[in-house]
């Protein structure tokens, strides 16, 4: 018999007794149960609490970059990049130029006397920041300085380092710091008289002197005092791996004379051993056909990048002067008729003289929805690298291009004939600036074509420069300027003035020099191949000419702008 389970139901619980009401008058007086309870438990009191929130100021980070010995290009993919990202920059006085290149667009850029200060101010903020310090900060002692201070403040930061002064400027002057029986390096501050000289003067060691060129002379003489041998090579060199370098290369009895003569003074670095004398087998910077000179080149408001890339490799300093203002015609109706010609078939060639010329067209067809496909059909002639190269850009192969230099007349060597029985149409469309000359449509009427000669743009003078550029061009302050069309002639004149006699004046091609001579310049260089290249590497050798002359001659400088007469240069 199975079990049944018994239900019971619960057993009741008394009613609690009931409290009376409290009197208006001890409601008053009495406090309310929960601040009670919290106000004599201080666990409930912490738990019941409203608890605030703290939010903290967000904390910027700080990049120490090392600038390096001076030129832009030995600074470290990583310095560039933190520089392209940083919210601010605080440079060194020597350094505002790099970070100016290299900052991005809206970076603030900060040159300050207290920069611990403005550098921990702005990473309060919440800024990414750079601190870019010249030289190398961790052979002087700048880095402990800097790290100690955000160290104190508790702000993150970094350290790129980059190329020491200890290796960079030897190597830009032309020698290692080891080599031969020289195994041993010594870094040492120039400026301090306290050395150990006699370890110093032993033969096989390099010895390099921070900060010593100015005591050249002095250090000079305590290696002698020493007992170094007088013949042992030393080398001074300022503003080391910038073109404005300059090595003064000797021996310990011969540099007191060689400074002397030099007259040359300023911060930089010395080296003492056998090693300086590898300069004779591995100088390569200072011995540039253009090492150092200042080179004008008058454009158009495009920038000529491709010109000042080629010149900074034969070690010139370029520097670019717009004289020419590119402008839509005054009457575009002329140029809107020839396009819709090109895209109805009216032209059986179309001829490209200039990159502006290119552009004009190309903005013209993308005012109508056009592009490149607007040229199917048609013969493509063009001249000069630059406008063949922005032709390819747009997405054009030119048909016909000169074979040997960019002009005009080698471009009419090379155009064919109209033969009516192979050439469905006789016209020729020329886009060109308004002040073209005439060679080229005369030269194309005798082959038999009819030429549309159409204004696609004009070419008006740009404002003057600076005073001071317009007073080194008038005075010499430049080695060399390149003329690379006729109108640049024309419009430097115009609004610069001419050119001092000592400047070496380079013109691309035979028009450009025709009307250089017009204008009563002296032409020294004319390019063989009328193109940049061609224009440059003509620059190069006419100043390899003068570099090797003044060899010969003793001279220290082949520059033109410092080979000026006494009284020229006072003037």
């Amino acid at each position: 018999m199975s079990a049944k389970a018994i239900s019971t139901p619960p057993p009741k619980l008394p009613k609690p007794a009931s409290t009376p009401k409290p009197s208006p008058e001890a409601k008053k007086k009495s406090p309310t149960p929960s601040s009670t309870t919290a106000g004599d438990n201080p666990v409930i009191r912490a738990a019941t609490a409203p608890v605030k929130s703290r939010k903290k100021a967000p904390v910027g980070t700080v990049a120490l970059v090392a600038a390096g010995p001076g030129d832009p290009d030995l600074l470290t993919l990583r310095a560039v990049a933190l520089m392209r990202e940083a919210d601010v920059i605080v440079a060194d006085p020597a350094t505002e130029l790099i970070a100016r290149q290299y900052m991005g667009i809206d970076a603030e850029f900060i040159l300050a006397g207290d920069h611990s200060k403005a550098m921990l101010d702005a990473a309060r903020e919440g800024k990414n920041v750079v601190r870019l310090i010249a030289g190398d900060p961790i052979v002087d002692g700048t880095l402990v300085q800097e790290a100690a201070a955000l160290r104190k403040a508790k702000i993150p930061f970094e350290v790129a380092p980059g190329v020491s002064e200890v290796t960079g400027i030897p190597a830009y002057a032309g020698f290692s710091l080891t080599g031969g029986k020289v195994r041993q390096i010594r870094v040492v501050d120039g400026s301090s008289s306290d050395l150990p000289w006699v370890e110093l003067a032993q033969p096989q060691v390099t010895t390099v002197y921070l900060n010593g060129a100015d005591s050249c002379i002095e250090i000079a003489t305590h290696l002698l005092n020493a007992g170094a041998d007088p013949k042992t090579p030393i080398a001074v060199t300022r503003q080391g791996t910038t073109v404005d370098q300059r090595t003064l290369a000797g021996t310990l009895g011969e540099i007191g004379a060689i400074a002397k003569r030099s007259k040359q003074a300023g911060p930089g670095v010395v080296v003492v051993g056998e090693v300086v004398a590898q300069r004779d087998k591995a100088d390569w910077f200072e011995a540039k056909p253009l090492f150092g000179w200042r080179v004008l080149i008058p454009r158009t408001q495009d920038s000529s990048d491709s010109i000042v890339a080629l010149l900074r490799r034969h070690g010139a300093v370029p520097m670019e002067v717009p004289t020419i203002s590119v402008e839509p015609p005054r009457t575009p109706q002329q140029i809107d008729r020839a396009v819709h010609g090109l895209v109805s078939g009216r032209y059986e060639w179309i001829g490209f003289t200039s990159v502006n010329a290119v552009r004009a067209i190309r903005e013209k067809l993308a005012s109508y929805g056009l592009d490149a496909r607007s040229f199917a059909g048609l013969k493509v002639a063009a001249v000069g690298e630059a406008t063949i190269a922005a032709l390819i850009e747009f997405g054009v192969r030119p048909d016909l291009v000169p074979l040997g230099d960019q002009t005009t007349a080698d471009l009419l060597e090379e155009w064919p004939s109209y033969d009516s029985l192979t050439d469905p149409i006789n016209r020729v469309f020329l886009p060109r600036a308004d002040i073209a000359t005439e060679s080229l449509v005369a030269g194309l009427t005798e082959l038999g074509w009819e030429v549309e000669d159409i204004t696609a743009f004009r070419t008006v003078r740009a404002a003057p420069p600076p005073a001071e550029i317009r007073e080194a061009i008038k005075t010499g302050g430049f080695d060399a300027v390149l003329f690379t069309s006729s109108s640049t002639v024309r419009n430097l004149v115009g609004i610069a003035g001419k050119p001092h006699h000592t400047t070496v004046v380079a013109c691309i091609g035979p028009q450009t020099a025709k009307t250089a001579e017009e204008h009563g310049l002296r032409v020294d260089v004319m390019a063989e191949a009328s193109t940049l290249l061609g224009l440059v590497d003509a620059l190069a050798a006419h100043g390899e000419e003068l570099r090797l002359a003044a060899a010969e001659a003793g001279e220290g400088s082949w520059r033109p702008s410092r080979r000026r007469t006494p009284a020229r240069r006072k003037a």
